[in-house]
């Protein structure tokens, strides 16, 4: 397989993602509002075919960390919460705490739907999207999803109770049952060598007159 080669993330990759969480240094605030913010960040390409980073920060007052980390981890949870996916599912483990998968989503109109193979710290394989839809996504979208992670963290435990409430592979790596795959069995691939999805020349306009017509 060509392309760029993968690399799991380490320690030094998690501490760096750990302060940039924290860091407002080179991120464009773009929603604030009811305990929520939304910050974008420009990391590479022209305005029209670059790529965006969204970070997103919302507290949580009766959920706690350990179920907001098992919600994000939960396939079988997602399908019940996540109105956006189409499927997803796991398809094989690098090491005890890293996984590949994929997922795929439902985009709004008239954006054609996505889908991305995912490093658990989830890899986009990338597209080009026109400026008003990285606006929207994090003036609308993030939000949004936020909001329904939140709804979906304080009805899991309830949930789980009822659906295998012991198997959580992502904190017992020793119930797993997927198959290894070396790290050098992957490469990533830039939207330049895949099918090329250009839906730079739609406008916000046509947006609403496809909810409209819906």
């Amino acid at each position: 397989m060509s392309g760029e080669s993968v690399l799991i993330p380490d320690d030094r990759a998690f501490s760096n993602f750990k302060e940039e969480c924290g860091s407002e240094e080179g991120w464009s605030l773009t929603y604030n509002k009811t305990g929520m913010t939304v910050w974008t960040q420009t990391i590479a390409g022209d305005e029209e075919k670059s790529i965006h980073k969204i970070k997103c920060r919302m507290a949580c007052k009766d959920v706690s960390s350990e179920t907001m980390y098992d919600v994000l981890h939960d396939i079988e949870y997602r399908r019940k919460w996540d109105a956006n996916v189409i499927e997803t599912f796991d398809i094989g483990k690098l090491t005890v705490n890293a996984d590949v998968g994929y997922y795929s989503w439902k985009c709004p109109k008239p954006l054609r739907n996505r889908d991305v193979i995912t490093l658990r710290s989830w890899l986009p394989m990338g597209s080009s999207l026109p400026k008003w839809v990285v606006n929207k996504s994090s003036q609308f979208l993030a939000p949004k999803a936020m909001k329904k992670i939140s709804k979906a963290c304080l009805k899991y435990g309830e949930w789980k109770q009822r659906h295998n409430p012991g198997f959580k592979p992502w904190l017992y790596p020793e119930q797993t049952t997927l198959p290894t795959i070396s790290v050098s069995e992957l490469s990533i691939q830039h939207a330049d060598s895949l099918e090329n999805i250009d839906e730079s020349t739609l406008s916000e306009m046509q947006t609403r007159e496809e909810r409209d017509s819906d």
